[in-house]
């Protein structure tokens, strides 16, 4: 039997933890919403227990009940739930759909299809709960207008490769963050921003009825203002940016900047500016020719922690161990 990750995620977060079938049921519940949760097998020894933390439009959770155990809740109605397996498994039935979700797969579950759920002994899950009306307005902002049809996810999601791993490293980061006291969800522009990565990970990792839509909306032409911006961006990678500058070199608002990076790339200019000097820095450790400071310092990474945390999000290992392949590499 697989066993949960050491320390739990979340784990200054921690709701409740019960042997106590109906107390599980009821605070399990309050956060999401009524369903039926039996245990399976004779022998079946429930330790439940739910970490979480709560932002404007999503939370964050980790949900573990030791034994198998049947989950129930119908429709969810109210929100999307992104459950990560970190242990075990589960069978979902979301609607007309029945998979296996895995360390390597994630169940995305609709709000309007009813959902059945059978965890494995020793499951253990983080999961990403996402406001229904959020979600289908974030989908609005990345397709330029409002759908009229309901976002419905088809089938497991991937965490392996691509855009599904991204979600799964930037998930069980920002938990990490959480349980340093950086709580990364709440009130501000930045908490917002975070969990807009977060659903535009879902929307791109996800197969979902609206992909189409949005490869037609994300391979229009960029608008002028938004060219100029990038450009601008790339020419001065090197030294310190603000907003309004970058504005400036553009021709608009930095509000109206803000606006169209958020639209047309799911960030801000300064997210943007940041991740092509992450993109530069990769480049240079890959290349094996530099040390992790010198490489940090040359793309203006003056808080050394601050760039470590950063680059693993984005890449999923240290960049030492990205320094460390890459000299292995030569060598070899």
């Amino acid at each position: 039997m697989l066993q949960p990750l050491a320390p739990r995620p979340l784990q200054a977060h921690a709701l409740f933890q019960s042997t106590d079938l109906d107390e599980a049921r009821e605070r399990v519940a309050a956060v999401f919403c009524p369903h039926r949760l039996e245990t399976l097998g004779r022998r079946a020894r429930l330790n439940a227990r739910q970490h979480h933390l709560r932002g404007e439009r999503l939370s964050l959770n980790y949900i573990e009940y030791g034994a198998k155990a049947l989950i129930a809740p119908g429709e969810l109605d109210r929100f999307y739930l992104v459950q990560i397996p970190l242990a075990g498994g589960a069978m979902i039935a979301n609607g007309g759909t029945a998979y296996y979700s895995s360390p390597a797969r994630a169940a995305v579950l609709n709000p309007h299809r009813p959902t059945t759920m059978i965890w494995d002994e020793g499951c253990a899950q983080l999961l990403i709960q996402i406001d229904r009306q959020a979600m289908m307005d974030h989908l609005a902002a990345q397709l330029g207008a409002r759908s009229d049809r309901m976002l419905t996810f088809d089938g497991p999601l991937d965490l392996t490769t691509g855009p599904g791993a991204a979600l799964r490293r930037l998930a069980l980061y920002l938990a990490a963050e959480a349980d340093q006291g950086r709580a990364p969800l709440g009130q501000g522009l930045m908490a917002r921003q975070v969990e807009s990565a977060l659903m535009s990970g879902l929307l791109d990792s996800g197969a979902h009825d609206h992909a189409a839509h949005l490869g037609r909306a994300r391979a229009a032409p960029r608008p002028r203002h938004l060219r100029l911006a990038e450009s601008y961006i790339e020419a001065n990678l090197r030294r310190p940016l603000t907003i309004e500058e970058v504005a400036a070199a553009a021709g608009i608002s930095a509000r109206g900047l803000q606006l169209a990076f958020r639209q047309w790339r799911g960030t801000t200019p300064l997210g943007w500016w940041r991740d092509r000097r992450l993109e530069a820095a990769h480049a240079d450790l890959m290349a094996g020719q530099t040390s992790v400071t010198d490489t940090a310092l040359a793309w203006g990474f003056t808080h050394f922690g601050r760039f470590a945390e950063s680059y693993r999000a984005r890449y999923g290992i240290p960049p030492s161990e990205t320094l460390r392949a890459a000299r292995t590499r030569f060598e070899d």
